[in-house]
């Protein structure tokens, strides 16, 4: 409101601290000398914006899963690193904050810092299908995941995912499914690398083509963290655990926005900075059931015969 004393603050003004706060990685006092706004009022305007940021743009960026959805990030995955019948890659990671009161060690992770834990699924276009942020640090990326939204969808058979099909120039149906690294437990609808070290080069060659699938949600994650520099901060992000989450969460939706306006640089995709990757725990099911693993012995075998690329024995 305007009075006497003083004019209102717009909203341009608003978005403007906002985006000068997520891009730059200043303080807010930073802030208050730039803009000659109090620290409480940048710290309120960062708060509101960055929640009417996520709820306003999340529809259109992030849209809803539908069947022809999946089978469009799958022909980007085949396309692009030549692994069919992905619908997504899946990661996490820390983001540092300062201790909140009354918590305990619960978001004391096992680098010795206090985060949260963003995780990501990603399409092959780098961008975010699906984010869940807030899980306590001292939780593992598949504790995370089969507490998170997604899990219970996919349990549920929600997500709308495309019906099994055979894979390119074989007979067998294979489901759609999700890409992760060995700290994600094995199912029929999410596949891991193979453990252990005297691999046979079948094995291997699996868990190579596995990792380029993978390493898109790596790469989205650098851009992230290069394009918001917010995350590059050497210090924990003196806010809430509630500001903390909504922060990232704009500039999860940012980062899809900038993307499809944009595009991104690659030097920015080869460095992560500001994040560390969550626990890996031992007791992972590794084993997944007869069922998952043989849906990746069939990929196994898809990659070492039909599904071959020239360079896979050379890595």
């Amino acid at each position: 409101m305007d009075t006497n004393v003083r004019k209102a603050i717009t909203p341009a003004e608003k978005l403007a601290v906002t985006l000068r706060y997520l891009g730059s990685g200043c303080t807010f006092k930073d802030l208050h000398y730039s803009y000659k706004l109090g620290v409480s009022s940048i710290a309120m305007i960062v708060r509101e914006v960055c929640s009417v940021i996520w709820n306003e743009l999340v529809g259109v960026y992030m849209p809803t899963f539908t069947e022809q959805y999946w089978k469009d990030i799958s022909t980007g995955f085949e396309k692009q690193a030549n692994f069919p019948h992905c619908i997504g890659a899946v990661d996490g990671k820390h983001i540092r904050i300062i201790k909140p009161t009354g918590t305990g060690s619960q978001h004391y992770n096992y680098k010795k810092f206090f985060s949260i834990v963003l995780l990501a699924v990603v399409d092959s276009d780098y961008k975010f299908i699906y984010v869940d942020v807030g899980s306590f640090g001292k939780d593992s990326d598949s504790t995370i995941f089969k507490n998170s939204t997604l899990w219970t969808l996919l349990a549920n058979n929600s997500l709308n995912i495309p019906q099994p099909s055979v894979l390119p120039n074989t007979d067998g149906n294979v489901p759609y499914l999700f890409v992760g690294d060995e700290a994600f437990s094995l199912s029929t609808n999410v596949l891991r690398p193979y453990g252990g070290r005297n691999l046979s080069q079948k094995k291997r060659i699996f868990n190579y083509r596995l990792s380029r699938a993978r390493r898109y949600v790596e790469c989205a994650f650098g851009i992230l963290s290069n394009k918001w520099r917010i995350f590059h901060m050497n210090f924990s992000l003196n806010v809430t655990t509630d500001l903390a989450v909504d922060i990232t969460k704009a500039c999860c939706v940012l980062h899809n926005y900038v993307r499809e306006k944009n595009g991104y640089k690659l030097q920015d995709t080869l460095t992560i900075e500001g994040f560390d990757e969550p626990l890996v725990t031992t007791n992972n099911n590794n084993r997944g059931g007869r069922m998952a693993n043989d849906i990746r012995n069939t990929f196994a075998d898809y990659f070492y015969t039909v599904g071959a690329v020239a360079w896979q024995n050379d890595k």
